[in-house]
């Protein structure tokens, strides 16, 4: 029998199903972060290691590391980089009027920027997004290898419908470059990052995605040219 996985965000509490247990409670409207690393960054470890310790373990957040690949020429290649992630950053940094990107950073929710070695920032940022509102409701179901995402809002605007896989933890032996001779731990690394679908929010949206495997699967609905996110859902 294939078991199905579901979750949605609203107002109220959600619920997960894994095939006909019980249902067990999930989070409500996750808050995202976002890091911006490189394993060619000096600077970069602390925040790595608070965002494995303390953002990755969360049930409340979903944290992402994307891994950046423009320290590669430093002397490491950093092997979970993507030149897709790099413009991604650029992105954000266009949507906010900033010339440069760095690392580490931190975006929360899509809108706000942080060093990701500034936790106490991090965790003030995240408090006040528990706070907001989202305007769209999300829910997002499994079953094989089938993800079937439905929306709906009152405010109709320019989304994007991204779809994200992470790989939980990893340790990487450093052998050249800033870091060489260091073992450090990644955790939640992005692994596949697709936009499945634009959507003006003018109807609902019912669409379905091929996926496989079993790595955690992310759905966020973001504005377009690196807007804030709405609203996001998580299957583990």
């Amino acid at each position: 029998m294939i078991g199905k996985i579901g979750i949605r965000t609203t107002g109220a509490l959600a619920a997960l199903w894994l095939g006909l247990a019980t249902p067990v409670l999930a989070e409500v409207k996750p808050v995202v972060v976002e890091l911006y690393t490189s394993q060619g960054c000096s600077s970069c470890p602390p925040a790595d290691e608070y965002f494995h310790k303390q953002l990755a373990r969360r049930d409340d957040v979903i944290a992402l590391a994307f891994h950046v690949d423009y320290w590669d020429y430093i002397g490491w290649k950093d092997i979970h980089a993507d030149p897709a992630y790099t413009e991604r950053q650029h992105t954000y940094a266009r949507a906010a009027g900033h010339r440069s990107v760095y690392t580490p950073q931190m975006i929360v929710n899509g809108k706000d920027h942080v060093v990701g070695t500034h936790p106490g920032k991090v965790e003030g940022l995240i408090k006040s997004h528990f706070k907001s509102s989202s305007a769209v409701d999300l829910s997002i179901t499994r079953d094989g290898n089938q993800l079937r995402i439905k929306a709906s809002t009152d405010t109709p605007a320019p989304m994007q419908v991204h779809v994200i896989r992470y790989k939980a933890a990893e340790k990487v032996s450093i052998k050249r470059g800033e870091n060489a001779g260091r073992v450090l731990t990644y955790a939640n690394i992005v692994s596949e990052w697709e936009t499945v679908k634009d959507w003006n929010g003018r109807s609902d949206l019912s669409t379905n995605v091929r996926v496989k495997g079993d790595a955690p699967i992310v759905v966020l609905i973001q504005h377009e040219n690196g807007g804030p996110i709405e609203t996001a859902a998580r299957i583990k």
